[in-house]
């Protein structure tokens, strides 16, 4: 099974080289691979989405999460316990970020194969604008030992390129993801994960420049995602939070005009108390 999985990824990026160099596209096989990572970032929109959901809501349970944090500071067994309660009750996983990184891995190690595939078969002498082969390189002999020759250290460089933004893209997406949390396990979670950027780019440096190309164009495209649903998420709640202060003007509006004893006092009150009423009930 997992050689057919291999076999249908090296099928498809071929089907993708042949169809771009019919139409004339430059760096075929280059381009094959960006439009083959497009094809799967489609594919892990739903996954995507519950990750940010699930972010959102991680960010909602703050508020909470500390009110747990206070009343258990002296025992953490207790917190932890309260904690997990209140995700579930929220139907929230503290894990729920790494969901899409886990179901790509499998397709990683499947492009890898099939990269290595294709390059014994002769398809992947091509370069791509900068990048020498894509087949390139298979271990980190091209930057260690060090060069000896000027033609050595541009070589060098040409590989350096791609491992260099694998760091940078993975350590932005990772930031604009990664909610901000005032819980103990979830900031130790984002210090860990804080880690995978450098992980990755030492991997990318004895991996075919084809994966890493897949590597850069999946960040990228994330990246993209998250900015926009992170304006759209701002946009929102300074909506919701614009709303608040408007109605909260008008009682004081209202208090400050009327004169004390009178009904209309009376009536504000009343309104108020009830209103009061109805938000301890229902918390």
């Amino acid at each position: 099974m997992w050689d057919a999985f291999v076999g249908l990824i090296a099928d498809a990026l071929t089907l993708n080289n042949e169809f771009l160099r019919s139409i004339g596209v430059p760096y075929s096989f280059g381009f094959a691979i960006i439009l083959f990572t497009l094809i799967i970032k489609v594919l892990t929109l739903p996954l995507t989405f519950k990750q940010l959901q699930a972010a959102r809501k991680m960010q909602e349970l703050q508020p909470e999460i500390q009110k747990l944090q206070k009343k258990y500071k002296d025992d953490r067994e207790k917190l932890s316990k309260a904690q997990m309660e209140l995700y579930k009750e929220a139907g929230v996983n503290p894990l729920g970020g790494c969901l899409p990184t886990l179901v790509q891995m499998p397709i990683w190690f499947a492009l890898y194969q099939a990269l290595f595939q294709l390059a014994s078969e002769g398809n992947l002498k091509e370069g791509f604008f900068w990048i020498p082969s894509l087949a390139e390189p298979h271990d980190m002999s091209w930057i260690w030992p060090l060069p000896q020759t000027p033609e050595g250290w541009l070589h060098a460089a040409a590989l350096l390129v791609l491992p260099i933004l694998t760091v940078v893209t993975q350590i932005i997406v990772q930031k604009m993801s990664t909610p901000q949390s005032s819980d103990s396990q979830q900031a130790m979670m984002s210090q860990m994960m804080m880690f995978m950027p450098i992980m990755f780019g030492f991997f990318a440096l004895q991996v075919p420049q084809g994966l890493v190309l897949y590597w850069v164009t999946s960040n990228v495209f994330t990246l993209v995602q998250q900015y926009f649903i992170n304006k759209q998420s701002e946009a929102a709640k300074a909506k919701k939070e614009g709303n608040a202060p408007t109605t909260l003007g008008i009682e004081e509006a209202t208090a400050a005009v009327a004169t004390p004893g009178t009904d209309v006092v009376k009536k504000t009150e009343l309104a108020k108390r009830a209103r009061d009423g109805k938000r301890k009930s229902k918390r």
